[in-house]
């Protein structure tokens, strides 16, 4: 069972201000990009989603998982991969986990037009009769984070030497996946984390709701550590795309949410992570700046991104092979 009595050390991620971009650019790029390679995370804040739209979420997000099991089963697709729309209760398992996840979880994805030439690869969001306003909500949220998310990459194409609108084509009608999560109330003996050791598959996650404790990250020493954002800050963490990419000059850490004390463990826990994926053609292919003698290329043979997520999303279990 995992000792969830003794507190581990805080992660020392430095909160960094996103308005500092605008009057910095390259400054912000040397402070986002060091804060990556140190810890594989960094913390955001003025990241610029409205936090009168953050609060509509929760209140839609609680709702939404408040209501009967039965009710929520009739969004669940199966065989979809839990792409589109809700996923139940202990369905996901990280990779190499012998428990599965205890946590429910529904996916917004981008809005199409129809003929899309991506329509066959990214599925049709699903949208559920109640509550009232969801839709419109997470449409919001989910261009809020787009948003965000192009000033994080730009600020990351700057530090690797790219020039900033690098990303800009990866991204444009990418396959980024807006995930509300629930993390329901644990027994006392429960011998499950609420979600195992993993890392995510995408270029970057932008998280919001980590101020509630459980969030760790494993450090380079092999320590777990705390994470603890300010208030209405947002948690920034590389994906394994991106550490692909950059040939693991930015690393995708290890990180997990463990089951909260003795005295929090009749709370659920919810959280808001953005999945900032390119477009399915984009081909992941070793940026040549960062391959060297100390660090020879560990990816010669290139994978689009939708080749990618597929063989990522069999591990987890949510696809069959």
């Amino acid at each position: 069972m995992l000792d969830t009595l003794t507190a581990p050390a805080t992660a020392q991620v430095p909160a960094l201000s996103l308005n500092d971009q605008a009057a910095d650019p390259v400054a912000f790029a040397a402070a986002l990009g060091g804060s990556f390679e140190r810890f594989g995370f960094a913390v955001v804040a003025d990241h610029g989603v409205p936090a009168d739209l953050i609060a509509r979420a929760w209140v839609m997000t609680e709702a939404f998982f408040a209501l009967p099991e039965e009710t929520k089963r009739g969004y669940f697709v199966a065989g979809g991969g839990g792409a589109r729309g809700y996923t139940p209760f202990k369905t996901e398992i990280a990779k190499g986990a012998s428990h599965v996840d205890l946590k429910e979880f529904w996916h917004i994805g981008r809005e199409l037009a129809k003929g899309h030439r991506f329509e066959g690869q990214m599925p049709a969001n699903i949208w559920p009769d109640q509550p009232e306003g969801f839709r419109e909500t997470f449409i919001e949220l989910f261009a809020a984070f787009d948003t965000a998310g192009d000033r994080l990459l730009s600020a990351i194409a700057r530090h690797l030497g790219l020039t900033p609108d690098w990303f800009d084509h990866a991204v444009k009608d990418g396959n980024s996946v807006l995930r509300l999560l629930h993390y329901p109330p644990v027994p006392a003996d429960a011998p499950e984390v609420r979600a195992g050791a993993h890392e995510d598959i995408n270029l970057i996650t932008l998280l919001l709701g980590a101020e509630e404790a459980g969030l760790e990250l494993l450090d380079k020493n092999g320590n777990w550590l705390a994470i603890k954002p300010p208030e209405g800050a947002m948690v920034v963490n590389v994906g394994d795309m991106l550490q692909r990419l950059t040939n693991h000059v930015l690393p995708s850490t290890t990180h997990r949410v463990v089951n909260p004390a003795p005295d929090r463990r009749g709370h659920s826990r919810y959280s808001m992570p953005f999945f900032l994926h390119p477009a399915p053609d984009f081909l992941i292919e070793t940026l040549p700046s960062t391959i060297s003698a100390e660090n020879p290329n560990r990816y010669p043979t290139p994978i689009t991104a939708h080749d990618y997520l597929h063989e990522r999303l069999v591990e987890i279990g949510l696809v069959k092979a």
